[in-house]
């Protein structure tokens, strides 16, 4: 259960329009920034907002033998939020998680980022009573 979770939200983004309208672009970049360090995809889902004709931004989710990516994207606002949990079970994937962080922070160029970090499964070794 220990794991790092990666929760961040992108502002006045200065990417290409299409990374923030496009479910395919936005499929695409996460794919490879999971994939790039080493994170395993194993089922994602995601889903255009507005039309072929009018797209109005996208979301999507990666599941990962390690846990999860789900990243949220609103054109309008110029404007990303971003989760990203690791488990490191048998490894820990630490690095590989904040370097996936780091490459989608970088594709949708923000002026500013917020940016948290929880460490999970943290739990004293105390038996509950």
């Amino acid at each position: 259960m220990n794991g790092l979770h990666l929760i961040a939200e992108l502002h006045d983004c200065r990417c290409e329009p299409r990374l923030l309208r496009s479910v395919d672009a936005l499929r695409e970049l996460c794919l490879a920034v999971c994939m790039a360090p080493g994170l395993t995809p194993v089922g994602q889902i995601f889903h255009q907002f507005g039309s072929d004709a009018e797209p109005a931004g996208a979301t999507g989710a990666v599941i990962l033998a390690e846990s999860h990516l789900a990243v949220h994207t609103w054109p309008e606002l110029n404007a990303v939020t971003l989760d990203l949990y690791v488990c490191n079970f048998s490894q820990d994937n630490s690095i590989a998680a904040r370097a996936a962080c780091g490459q989608l922070i970088a594709a949708f160029a923000p002026k500013r980022v917020e940016r948290r970090e929880v460490e999970r499964g943290t739990c004293s070794k105390t038996p509950a009573t």
